[in-house]
């Protein structure tokens, strides 16, 4: 016969059946203002608006640039910069940024920053000349310095773009010959190019590029990535000549990434070249294309070190 059990072990089981956990806490912590915001005007129309990211004990998941005080754009979180365009030429705006997170606090909004646009002028169709000796120096592990000589122009430069794989990233103002670009990864290699601008928005070519490795974390391997990679195109073949990372032995395997994706991995049959090494393959893709390409290395141990800072080629 089985006994009833106790009403004491009853509600202990029920308790222990429920749960307990009520809803996470509400968000009600708003992140902080965001920092570093710099505008910058570059033609009579446009200004270039910048900042640095906002901390929030969660995450910033947007950010909401504002001109003379009225919202005139939203943003992702992970983007720290944008052009407001359309502005008349020759007036004085005034440029702030609120940072918003996930439940909707918001920060203060920075202090905010004066512009002026550029006066109009003549129709202006040269561009600048590249910019010269461009140099990037690491600065720490997540920062790097550029240092460029200037550009020529039939006007006058207003200001220099900052490209890392073909993607602006960040702007000067034509008076300078200096930049600090911050956000980077520690241990990682990176290719800079510069461009620069007139009042009309017309660019100049790219400048050479300019590559570095950022100093690693603390207690992180030294870098082993493959350098001074170079890319090449002509009759529908692409050349790349690298020279492979230092590892106390041989490298007889390297890894092909096109787009940041797998391509193809380079093996040498038997002892690779002495010094720098070359490749060449098809180029797969139509005329006028622009492809990013990256190389890593197999390390001694089997594994695959960091990747080259990327090259960009347009396929011929």
């Amino acid at each position: 016969m089985q006994r009833p059990l106790a009403a004491s072990l009853l509600t202990a089981l029920a308790l222990g059946a429920c749960s307990c956990a009520g809803p996470p806490p509400k968000d009600t912590t708003p992140p902080a203002a965001p920092t570093g915001l710099t505008a910058t005007s570059g033609s009579a129309t446009t200004v270039h608006v910048m900042w640095q990211a906002a901390a929030d004990d969660r995450a910033v998941t947007a950010y909401q640039v504002l001109q003379d005080g009225r919202p005139v754009k939203e943003l992702p979180g992970t983007t720290l910069m944008t052009d407001v365009t359309g502005l008349a030429p020759g007036t004085r705006h005034t440029f702030a940024v609120i940072a918003r997170d996930a439940a909707g606090n918001t920060s203060p909004a920075t202090p905010a920053v004066p512009a002026t646009t550029l006066r109009a002028t003549a129709e202006d169709r040269e561009p600048p000349t590249a910019p010269r000796t461009l140099r990037a120096t690491p600065d720490g592990t997540d920062a790097a310095v550029l240092t460029w000589a200037p550009s020529r122009d039939d006007t006058r430069v207003t200001a220099y773009d900052v490209h890392q794989a073909g993607v602006r990233i960040h702007t000067a103002p034509g008076t300078a010959t200096t930049a600090r670009v911050t956000g980077l990864r520690p241990g990682t290699a990176y290719s800079f190019t510069l461009r620069a601008r007139d009042a009309a928005e017309n660019s100049s070519p790219d400048s050479p590029p300019a590559d570095l490795t950022t100093a690693p974390a603390p207690g992180a391997p030294a870098n082993t990535s493959p350098r001074a990679l170079a890319a090449t195109s002509a009759r529908g073949e692409i050349t790349l000549t690298w020279t492979p990372p230092e590892t106390g032995s041989p490298v007889t395997h390297h890894e092909l990434h096109i787009d940041g994706r797998f391509a193809t991995t380079v093996v040498w049959g038997t002892a690779p070249p002495p010094g720098r090494a070359a490749y060449t393959f098809p180029a797969q893709a139509a005329p006028g294309t622009t492809l990013t390409l990256t190389l890593r290395a197999r390390l001694p141990d089997g594994t695959w070190g960091d990747f080259s800072a990327p090259r960009t080629v347009v396929v011929r």
